[in-house]
């Protein structure tokens, strides 16, 4: 049975939809990946690992369904590059409550954003909580297993700092769609400089505003020269099992306590 939501009719839709029922939105994004991805990087990896997590959870009694994914998103770190398509802030904002709305004209309570992109990160925790207060949806935003920078995982050789086109993007492409990547153009650009750093930097205590070719004019923050196929693999199965493991505890999750049984209180011993 396909787990596309937009492949039901509007009645069969809310006869599959129930409280406890999850709809989940992959959000990626259209931009410069180096000159060996594709402008679809992170829409295509958001939208296969979605896919594959909201099947994976469904086989195991979770009622998760897939929407359509966000390929134009807030991606304007990458505005220097052309091909990349990007929304502001606010037209972004904007979409996503509107899409909250009528996700919430259903009986589904809960949804999952499903985002492949480090740009997107912030502001869909400001989104998950708009949501949540103007129309009373859970919501979650699961990151492809991205680390605090906002960024893809980084390979042995990049210092923690492989996050855009890098060695763990460029082998999942690889596993995705290996026709679409030109490994003869993969360079090694690694932004070294920002170790010296103590506070400043990607996941450290100090963040910074900064455009894809603050590091280097490829775009590249990572090394893909190291990149393969088979560490793509396992880690796109890797992050599909985690995050069908986290769609089957979303579907119980509630912020509520349980309450109290008579006769007790919250101060007791």
């Amino acid at each position: 049975m396909s787990r596309n939501l937009v492949e039901l009719s509007s009645l069969a839709a809310v006869e599959a939809l129930r409280g406890d029922s999850i709809v989940v939105v992959p959000t990626g994004a259209i931009e410069h990946h180096g000159p060996h991805l594709p402008l679809f990087t992170d829409f295509l990896v958001a939208e296969e690992s979605a896919k594959a997590a909201v099947e994976l959870a469904a086989a195991n009694g979770v009622n998760a369904w897939l929407l359509p994914g966000l390929a134009y998103t807030k991606s304007d770190e990458h505005h220097w590059a052309p091909g990349t398509v990007w929304l502001s802030w606010d037209t972004l904002m904007q979409t996503i409550v509107e899409i909250g709305s009528s996700i919430a004209q259903t009986p589904c309570t809960k949804v999952v954003f499903y985002n492949g992109h480090g740009g997107n990160v912030a502001l869909l925790q400001v989104a998950c909580r708009e949501l949540r207060r103007r129309f009373g949806l859970q919501t979650f935003l699961i990151g492809g297993q991205m680390p605090a920078n906002g960024g893809a995982a980084s390979g042995e050789t990049e210092s923690g700092l492989g996050i855009h086109g890098g060695h763990v993007e460029t082998s999942v492409v690889l596993h995705l769609r290996p026709d679409l990547v030109d490994m003869g153009l993969a360079v090694r650009s690694v932004p070294e400089h920002l170790l010296d750093y103590e506070y400043v930097g990607f996941g450290k205590p100090v963040s910074f505003g900064w455009v894809s070719n603050d590091f280097a004019a490829s775009g590249v923050i990572g090394d893909p020269t190291t990149a393969n196929a088979e560490f793509g693999k396992a880690h796109f199965e890797n992050n599909v099992t985690k995050s069908a493991a986290a769609l089957a505890e979303i579907a119980t999750f509630t912020p509520a306590p349980v309450p109290l049984r008579a006769g007790f209180s919250a101060s007791a011993g």
